[in-house]
């Protein structure tokens, strides 16, 4: 099996998972990290992943002076996953970054950016538009 279609069959395996601790699909608080999280809403969910940015920040700092990369692997592993309960609190799925992804593949980052800026200043003068 190649890389790839191993690492998305472990995200969608560990999507379905955070899928099935949900409070509204029966995840228990009292037992699961994750329907903890989420039971407490997205202020809890959002605060860690915060925290994990900033850790992943603070490992490659590290690495910089001569510490090891498991570190920082370990921090940008727990990013994920709390990234990962943000996007199915907001009913998004780990395929939906990698189409995101696949889409930008091949576009300059600069490119990317100004389209972005474009499309962001279409969207408020069309707000700004009178009736």
């Amino acid at each position: 099996m190649s890389d790839t279609l191993q690492s998305q069959d472990v995200l969608a395996r560990l999507a379905a998972t955070i899928e099935s601790r949900k409070p509204a699909n029966g995840g228990d608080p009292q037992a699961s990290y994750v329907a903890r999280l989420m039971a407490k809403g997205p202020d809890a969910f959002l605060k860690k992943i915060g925290e994990e940015a900033t850790e992943v920040v603070m490992a490659a700092k590290d690495v910089d002076h001569g510490a090891g990369v498991d570190k920082l692997l370990y921090e940008v592993a727990d990013l994920w996953f709390h990234s990962m309960i943000a996007l199915s609190h907001y009913g998004l799925h780990p395929h939906d970054v990698v189409a995101e992804l696949a889409r930008r593949e091949g576009l300059s980052g600069l490119e990317e950016k100004a389209l972005r800026k474009a499309q962001d200043r279409e969207a408020q003068e069309s707000l700004n538009q009178p009736r």
